[in-house]
């Protein structure tokens, strides 16, 4: 692949502090596939989001080194565009999760490489009122968890610093009232996790729901009911085993849907893709094939 414009937006902390040498293993394999290449660095939470705002509609393609929050920043600034360039993910934060969906290698060098000579991919995006999401939308014990996060234990455990978070948080976590209308159908009862997914992994984790796919025009929508911690803890350790016990005793319902509104009793933060910004009510839309994105062939 050959772009005429192109530019890569990189956080400075991506490669988990060896910025220098994750440089190194991505730009001298895109450089070479770009006429006029647009090289810039985040400072601060929102420079991604303003950066692809700006100038997305003038680049032929638009590439991003960071973690799941900066992909996010990224989404939400292309997304809104009405020319919305090729977008290609380069992993380098902690999880990487949307990456992992679309297959990409870890590696930021085979990354780069599998991305120029790869293939592009219309994948959905779900819009949740005003803001996008890749990955996934969620609420209850998701986004507490987040809350909770010790950024030192983050930094120090990586993924397992969520599982820490998550152990903290359940023990003092009540089932909260909710409405699900979807599709022309609605659920109702309790429950102290909500989550609507787009893509296959949280926490690096792959998800136990085999019927996900990023580009079919539905997400999948979770209901966890059951409050006992060893339910909580398959679902966060994402056991590919616990897909089969789904059922009426299981605790958790699954649909598939287009379209849904969600509302709760009470206000709840929303966790979307790893980042609080929202709250409840929300309604939730897929945009079906909204982004192209470059994947390994």
């Amino acid at each position: 692949m050959r772009w005429k414009k192109g530019m890569l937006i990189y956080n400075e902390n991506a490669g988990n502090q060896k910025l220098t040498k994750t440089l190194e293993g991505c730009l001298p394999v895109i450089a070479p596939h770009i006429d006029e290449f647009l090289i810039l660095q985040t400072k601060e939470k929102g420079d991604a989001y303003r950066f692809c705002l700006d100038h997305g509609e003038d680049m032929d393609v638009v590439f991003v080194l960071g973690g799941d929050g900066t992909v996010h920043e990224c989404v939400n600034g292309l997304s809104p565009l009405g020319k919305r360039p090729l977008f290609g993910i380069l992993p380098g934060g902690t999880c990487n999760d949307f990456s992992r969906t679309l297959n990409i290698p870890q590696n930021v060098r085979q990354a780069a490489e599998a991305l120029v000579n790869g293939k592009v991919r219309s994948i959905d995006i779900g819009k949740a009122n005003d803001a996008y999401f890749s990955n996934f939308w969620g609420i209850g014990l998701i986004s507490d968890t987040s809350n909770n996060i010790d950024e030192q234990e983050k930094n120090r455990f990586g993924k397992i610093g969520y599982l820490l978070s998550a152990v903290r948080t359940i023990g003092d976590k009540d089932p909260f009232p909710f409405k699900v209308d979807y599709d022309g159908k609605h659920i109702e009862g309790e429950a102290i996790m909500i989550l609507v997914m787009n893509g296959s992994f949280i926490g690096t984790n792959v998800l136990p729901f085999p019927m996900l796919n990023p580009d079919d025009g539905k997400v999948g929508v979770a209901i966890l009911e059951n409050a006992s911690l060893s339910t909580f803890l398959d679902i966060i350790t994402m056991k590919r085993t616990w897909s089969d016990k789904l059922g009426s005793d299981s605790g958790v319902t699954f649909v598939q849907a287009s379209n849904l509104t969600i509302e709760t009793k009470m206000r709840l933060d929303v966790d979307m893709d790893g980042e609080n910004y929202s709250q409840t009510p929300a309604r939730i839309k897929v945009l079906e094939h909204h982004l192209s994105v470059l994947a390994p062939r």
